[in-house]
């Protein structure tokens, strides 16, 4: 087989780092194949924080030279992007702020590293909005990120720049960070796909600002990448015990492409819903669903309606921890520098200020009807131990049209409730693409599961892209 060098930017990582071990195409022609793709589209997409060329392309020649002498890492030669407030060598890790202008990160992460081991190379990092705190994705350092199925509208956020990346084939997967909805939803309005993983299945060491204290509970690390089959490989790369974060645990990884484990998965009972009661969808959404649960229900799963109880109570308490736990901790860092932030970040602490007080015993009863509430929502998982329901009740919206409050006709506390359910809950979350708005622009399903079974989630997300799976975009062009 041969391969064309415009056609390696539009490979899924799985089948790149496959033609790479069978020297079928080499590390440094993917790598040139990528810069000029970034080249190409990134001054209108805007996706980068820091493309790092020359340190990939010597990267390349090394991976080159390991490939001759039988190297046969997973990853190999095959080229990555990280969010930029998740730590790599040598790189700016800003998370789009001000006031960390200029910070360079010491070591890789974690995770990073991992990757690194297992082959992949680290192109740069992508841009985030200011602090991580909202769902577009614009700073004063680096600007704004457009999506590349319609430059008007946003990406997503905050990893809206690595969805933006990935979606257009400057980056062959990466890494997203995930406190709300952070890695689904920029995977949902950019067409690819996202994993939302169990606190401390991936470790959130080297994350800015730290996966500590209650944001452990609701803050996460995951890969995103254009398909499952690369969601898992990335996973499979990343996954493990860190000491650094307070949640990880050492859990293996399980094969989900075995006909055995596929199997057990397959008896597992699904259930479906399209709308909250709380943010109702746009029809092409409620479709989406639909469509996502018959063809699961072609392939043999037992699938039924079902919504869960209690999701009001679920989305309060996030939005308690979120809105009010992190206003506490951000408003002391940025006084005296309120020039320097962001209108978004000023509206954000502003919805906090109206809110009742974070008191010590607000934060204790918040903590523990958490708990309450989550044993209540597993033991409704007994029936269902895997469900579908939308990522945010609409698709990508207009740059304008961002922001914390029914002021704006994107009020993150209510379009985005479908994500901020299962971070208070800890379940690990995959976001597959399935459909199209009216307008064209992607709309993804999302497919939760128990705690620690991500493969479960895999496994399922994987029939639906079999069978919808990642377009790629074209007006950029």
């Amino acid at each position: 087989m041969t391969v064309l060098i415009s056609e390696i930017t539009s490979l899924s990582a799985t089948e790149l780092a496959l033609l790479i071990r069978e020297r079928q195409v080499s590390p440094v022609e993917v790598m040139d194949a990528y810069l000029q793709r970034i080249e190409e589209l990134n001054p209108a997409l805007n996706a980068f924080a820091c493309v790092d060329a020359e340190r990939a392309r010597a990267q390349a020649h090394e991976a080159e030279r390991s490939l001759m002498q039988g190297d046969s890492k997973p990853l190999l030669g095959v080229p990555v992007t990280i969010k930029s407030c998740i730590d790599v060598e040598g790189l700016p890790c800003e998370a789009g702020s001000r006031l960390r202008a200029g910070y360079v990160a010491a070591q890789d992460a974690p995770l990073v590293k991992r990757l690194k081991d297992a082959g992949a190379i680290v192109i740069g990092n992508t841009t985030v909005p200011e602090m991580l705190l909202a769902y577009h994705t614009e700073n004063a350092l680096t600007g704004r990120a457009n999506s590349p199925w319609d430059l008007a509208r946003t990406p997503g956020g905050s990893s809206g720049g690595e969805a933006a990346a990935i979606a257009a084939c400057m980056s062959a997967g990466g890494i997203g960070s995930d406190g709300g909805g952070s890695i689904r939803v920029p995977a949902h309005f950019s067409g690819i796909c996202g994993l939302k993983p169990t606190p401390g299945r991936i470790p959130g060491t080297g994350h800015y600002p730290p996966c500590a204290g209650p944001f452990s509970i609701i803050g996460v690390v995951g890969p995103m990448a254009r398909t499952i089959s690369d969601l898992q490989l990335l996973f499979e790369a990343t996954a493990g015990y860190d000491h650094g974060d307070p949640c990880s645990v050492p859990l293996p990884v399980q094969p989900i492409y075995k006909p055995i484990y596929k199997g057990e998965v397959q008896k597992l009972r699904i259930g479906y819903f399209d709308d909250d009661g709380y943010s109702p969808p746009t029809p092409e959404t409620k479709d989406a669903i639909r469509a996502a649960a018959d063809a699961l229900r072609s392939a043999g799963f037992e699938v039924s309606p079902f919504r869960p109880q209690r999701l009001e109570r679920v989305r309060e308490l996030w939005e308690a921890i979120f809105v009010d736990g992190i206003a506490m901790v951000t408003a002391p860092a940025v006084k005296g520098h309120e020039d320097e932030i962001s209108s978004n970040t000023r509206e954000f602490l502003a919805l906090a200020a109206a809110r009742p007080p974070f008191t010590a015993e607000r934060l204790m009863n918040t903590l523990l009807e958490r708990d309450q509430v989550r044993q209540q929502f597993l033991a409704q998982m007994e029936d269902f131990p895997i469900m579908l329901s939308p990522v945010c009740s609409i698709p990508a919206f207009h740059h304008e049209d961002a922001g914390w409050g029914p002021q704006h006709a994107a009020d993150y506390l209510r379009t985005m409730s479908y994500c901020q359910y299962y971070n208070l809950l800890g379940n690990p979350a995959a976001v597959v693409p399935v459909g199209k708005s009216h307008e064209g622009l992607p709309i993804g399903v999302q497919v939760i599961g128990r705690p620690f079974r991500e493969e479960e989630v895999l496994s399922v997300a994987a029939v639906i892209d079999e069978q919808f799976g990642w377009r790629e975009p074209k007006p950029y062009r």
